[in-house]
């Protein structure tokens, strides 16, 4: 006879608002407001030393969070959002690449604007090409970058204020010098301040002495701050298209198994590609024209879906609102048999 005890844990964590403190801190995200001064790395080594401190108080035989993520560089004098995965939650951390960024800049103008100052701003609205600056970690090759939003706030003397929406990896500061450039004066970026990473913004940053105080206040019992300042890991997948996925299908994934057709209980319209709604509409239509014209059996044949450059990324939950995989949609949702998502990143 078995031993109950011997049977494997169930992979699936606990609905977001029923995990203890330990579980909501090894699977969750802060909302970081980064202040001038240290590193984007150094502040994320005080979020994961101030958390394991609890975690070895709270859950001594429990891991610690193995590590935090944040969502972005950003110079140590530059301030502002900066969300903060812990834990296991770091799996997820290419979401913040799917997303745009906002920030407020002040450009310091060499020279007086020109008459058609807000005319030259406006020129950089849209695809613009740029190369990375020297002191960057990444290749210095041309590549586009596209800058949704750009407001010219407020001018006076030789200064402008920005606001910058724009796709995640676009360098404000060579936005800056370039329409400097444009100006035919020069200008250069004064202070920086990221005021979002979707789905995040600065309406509820929290600051390092916020989540110290959370911890702190949670150490001795009483959670409800901490339940305010660090929130769960599903937060940062507010935008992104979701697929609802049945309890069962979701353990499967827990094994590195795709999402399967027969698993699928809702798929958001904005997650499945294009070429994905033309091969069903054509299948739908075939079927209907020639109800003898055989049949796919596995359902796996390589079709234009498996090589759609495009088809976004998608987040799966359980019922309940649990993440269990990112990934993105190959395959027809209302299939009888195949794969409807490709696993990109285990999530459980």
């Amino acid at each position: 006879m078995t031993d109950p005890s011997d049977a494997d844990p169930d992979p699936l964590r606990a609905p977001p608002g029923e995990r203890s403190v330990p579980e909501l801190l090894r699977f969750g995200v802060v909302n970081l407001d980064k202040p001038a001064g240290p590193s984007s790395h150094q502040v994320s080594a005080w979020v994961r030393d101030a958390i394991d401190e609890t975690l070895a108080t709270l859950d001594p035989e429990g891991p610690p969070t193995r590590g935090v993520a944040h969502s972005g560089t950003l110079d140590p004098k530059v301030t502002g959002c900066l969300p903060t995965l812990t834990g296991d939650a770091t799996r997820m951390a290419q979401v913040f690449l799917e997303g745009a960024k906002e920030y407020v800049a002040v450009l310091e103008l060499h020279g007086s604007p020109p008459s058609d100052f807000r005319e030259v701003v406006a020129e950089f609205e849209g695809e613009i090409y740029q190369k990375p600056p020297r002191k960057s970690a990444v290749s210095r090759r041309l590549r586009t970058r596209t800058v949704h939003e750009l407001d010219l706030l407020e001018v006076a003397d030789r200064r402008a204020l920005l606001r910058i929406r724009c796709e995640s990896g676009t360098y404000v500061r060579k936005l800056c010098h370039d329409i400097g450039l444009a100006t035919g004066g020069g200008a250069h970026m004064g202070h920086l301040r990221r005021s979002a990473t979707d789905p995040f913004d600065d309406r509820d940053l929290r600051t390092l002495q916020d989540l110290v105080d959370a911890l702190a206040w949670a150490g001795d019992g009483d959670d409800a701050l901490l339940r305010e300042v660090v929130r769960p890991a599903e937060d940062a997948l507010a935008h992104l298209p979701a697929v609802t996925v049945a309890r069962s299908a979701a353990r499967s994934v827990a094994t590195g198994a795709p999402v399967y057709a027969p698993g699928v209980i809702d798929v958001d319209d904005a997650a499945i590609p294009a070429a994905v709604r033309d091969d069903a509409s054509n299948d739908s239509d075939d079927a209907s024209n020639d109800s003898d014209a055989p049949t796919d059996t596995d359902g796996d044949a390589p079709t234009d879906r498996d090589t759609d450059p495009d088809p976004p990324l998608a987040a799966c939950f359980t019922p309940d609102g649990t993440a269990v995989c990112l990934g993105r949609v190959v395959g027809d949702p209302d299939a009888e048999n195949g794969t409807v998502v490709a696993l990109e990143r285990v999530l459980l």
